[in-house]
């Protein structure tokens, strides 16, 4: 429909998300795996053999307003017709007990007061019904005071008639109204990326926003859904784990005036830190991205999801720059919105890239070591140490700790020497100066 209005080209898709054209979809070739977000955001679960199907029934106005609309316009209409049936039937009982459907004396005798004025027959009932409940009142038909209890329907007729139109019209509010209407012109794009960022693999995807009112206090969280089993053997089907968004200020909220890549940086500690190369096509995970936030014009809390999973990762890619600046404003490209270019980026996972920098760094100072600089405690180095043994190599913080440690070993003794020397110097010395 946007594309349509002339916002985009015709060939991307602005419903929740956009994708480049120009890439290769590698999902279309694979066999498609189960995935609990889809990419529309709606939740890909089916709840089977619910036997307390009565609990949907004390919650009567969530159900409704979760219904789709063609069986909500359907509820509305039966409630509707439904009501006027039974005060039809309730209408044309009181005037058949009260005589008035008895025909008239020809010679015009106005004859006993009828408790409704003009009622034959049920369809005239029927319509004397949808009169009072919907207070249209033409006129030619009323209730007079020869009749209490016609009184008394009318005044009930006319509360349910209230109470029917108040949930009507707050069902078809409520629809209308609801927080993933919003949530349709939020895009993300159709794949994520993993790409080297300062140094170290960041996972990243972007975001952005199509309407000119901004999202008020958003937040954007990241979990990773995969199949994990415990030491005990125990298979846990659905193990959520949270990601860190990088962000200076350590928290999740985002000002989304124009497109953002959001980031990860995989380091110790990440989900993903095991994530290589070969490995990102076998993996049974699912990054489920959740964007929530106050609607500026509505104040409705609004929430929008996508997934990713490791057929929509893109490996040694990232996100072209969309963002211009023209007359003294910034202006956004939404057909490149989706569009990635290759970087130079090793297949390693990051886990396996630290522990090569541990045997690097390792080995350069193996060297230095049997060049003859060892530490000679907290004050420098001293030549003549021996050179380091040949053992399996550690990563660079083992190493550096082991270093630190036997530092402040060597610095305790050295200490300890110069004290024993200095006693012995103040033990000798009154004796060389009375000598």
């Amino acid at each position: 429909m946007l594309a349509r209005k002339g916002l985009l080209p015709d060939g991307f898709r602005l419903t929740r998300l956009a994708e480049d054209q120009n890439q290769p979809n590698r999902s279309r070739t694979r066999s498609l795996k189960a995935r609990f977000i889809t990419k529309t955001g709606s939740c890909n679960v089916a709840h089977k053999n619910i036997r307390e199907q009565g609990r949907f029934l004390q919650d009567v106005f969530t159900t409704m307003v979760d219904l789709k609309w063609q069986h909500s316009l359907l509820i509305f209409t039966s409630a509707f017709l439904c009501s006027w049936m039974l005060f039809a039937m309730i209408w044309w009982l009181l005037a058949f007990a009260h005589g008035d459907l008895e025909p008239r004396d020809p010679d015009n005798n106005p004859g006993p007061v009828p408790c409704v004025t003009a009622i034959h027959s049920f369809t005239s009932a029927f319509l004397f019904s949808i009169e009072v409940q919907v207070t249209i009142g033409f006129g030619g038909r009323m209730v007079t005071e020869e009749c209490p209890v016609a009184i008394i329907t009318l005044i009930i007729q006319n509360i349910l008639g209230l109470i029917i139109n108040a949930v009507m019209l707050g069902c078809v509010f409520m629809k209308t109204a609801q927080a993933n209407r919003r949530a349709e012109t939020l895009i993300f794009s159709r794949n994520g990326v993993i790409a080297t960022r300062n140094g170290r693999p960041t996972f990243m995807f972007r975001v952005g926003d199509l309407r000119k009112s901004m999202i008020i206090s958003a937040t954007i969280q990241l979990q990773v859904i995969r199949r994990t089993v415990t030491t005990e053997g125990e298979v846990i089907p659905v193990c959520q784990l949270d990601i860190q968004v990088e962000n200076p200020l350590r928290s999740n909220g985002i000002f989304l005036v124009s497109p953002l890549i959001i980031s990860h940086t995989i380091e110790r500690g990440s989900p993903l830190y095991d994530l290589s190369a070969q490995s990102l096509s076998a993996e049974d995970l699912e990054i489920i991205v959740i964007l929530e936030g106050v609607v500026e014009t509505t104040g409705i809390t609004m929430q929008a999801r996508t997934s990713y999973t490791p057929e929509e990762i893109l490996w040694g890619r990232r996100f072209v720059s969309i963002i211009t600046e023209e007359d003294g404003r910034y202006c956004v490209d939404y057909s490149k919105f989706g569009n990635t270019v290759p970087v130079r980026m090793s297949s390693l996972s990051a886990k396996e890239l630290d522990q090569t920098r541990g045997v690097q760094e390792g080995t350069s100072e193996t060297h230095l070591q049997g060049w003859g600089l060892v530490r000679a405690g907290r004050g420098g180095f001293r030549r003549g140490g021996r050179a380091c043994d040949g053992s399996t190599p550690q990563p660079w913080y083992a190493q550096s700790e082991k270093q630190e440690k036997d530092a402040e070993q060597k610095g305790q003794k050295k200490k300890v020497q110069l004290e024993v020397i200095g006693r012995q110097i103040e033990e000798e010395g009154p004796g060389d100066v009375s000598d």
